[in-house]
């Protein structure tokens, strides 16, 4: 059981971070920046995103991310 929780996690963690990269290269907020600018900004923040930058952080990531879980979890079912 805990070698399927390190491989989906392995799987998330790769993933994540291309996801970070790719959303840099298309100048999309990562949840770093926008945790940066709240910290920052505070509620001006929501002013100064886009909806892409929105449609991003809140469908798409999570989205991706699960996606990374559920290619861990396959990968694991067929190594395993």
């Amino acid at each position: 059981m805990m070698l399927k929780i390190y491989t989906i996690g392995i799987f998330i963690l790769i993933i994540a971070i291309v996801a970070n990269a790719v959303a840099l290269k298309l100048n999309i907020a990562t949840w770093y920046d926008f945790i940066n600018a709240i910290t920052k900004n505070g509620n001006r923040v929501f002013e100064t995103l886009s909806i892409i930058d929105y449609l991003w952080l809140f469908i798409g990531y999570p989205f991706v991310l699960g996606c990374a879980y559920w290619l861990g979890d396959k990968c694991y079912s067929i190594l395993f």
